[in-house]
């Protein structure tokens, strides 16, 4: 059972995504993913198809706005960064103009979060180990990156449960004024009324 939970762990935190995105002639098509704060980021994207391929333009921006990678024109790319704000990062592409005949062009994406973006040829050469040494770097990486998951999704808890008993305090006294209210405007019409009546005689 153990080892089945560690399974699902690293499936859901070593993020590796390769996908065919069909861009069409007129419009834009954009991919999304949630990735925390301090998270190395590595994608590679290229247009496929038979003879010369269009040229497209991507561009990928942070939750707030802020433009991390813009390519016009070109057939292929990367971006690199890593994440300074937590939310949804947005990568989209679109064809050129002068790629009018053709309708529309499809981008292979290969995107890689966290532990899986890390080159650990690199760090392998630096540190001067391999094999079994090597192995469990990788899986010291992995429980690290478990442990900021974990993290994450914990202040994210907090936060919605915050959000959530401040709406239900909001919702709570709105209830309350509005059975006062209901209660003021039955008062005055009762009283109203009564003085309508006795000023008829009727009462």
């Amino acid at each position: 059972m153990r080892f089945v939970c560690v399974l699902v762990w690293l499936i859901l935190v070593v993020k590796v995504k390769a996908i065919w995105l069909e861009v069409p002639s007129s419009g834009t098509k954009c991919v999304s993913e949630d990735i925390h704060n301090n998270v190395v980021v590595l994608a590679d994207y290229a247009v496929i198809g038979d003879g010369l391929p269009p040229t497209v333009s991507a561009k990928v921006t942070s939750p707030y706005g802020n433009n991390l990678h813009h390519q016009e024109n070109v057939t292929h790319g990367q971006f690199a960064f890593t994440t300074t704000e937590s939310g949804n990062y947005l990568a989209c592409f679109w064809m050129d103009t002068k790629s009018e005949n053709v309708k529309a062009a499809t981008v292979n994406l290969d995107w890689k979060t966290g532990i899986a973006a890390k080159d650990w040829e690199s760090v392998a050469k630096k540190e001067h180990i391999q094999g079994l040494e090597l192995e469990l770097e990788k899986l010291e990486g992995l429980v690290d990156a478990i442990h900021e998951n974990l993290n994450y999704l914990k202040d994210r808890e907090s936060e919605m449960r915050e959000v959530s008993e401040t709406t239900n305090a909001r919702v709570a006294w709105f209830s309350i004024m509005s059975i006062g209210l209901c209660i003021a405007v039955s008062g005055f019409q009762l009283y109203y009324l009564k003085s309508y009546f006795q000023k008829k005689k009727l009462i």
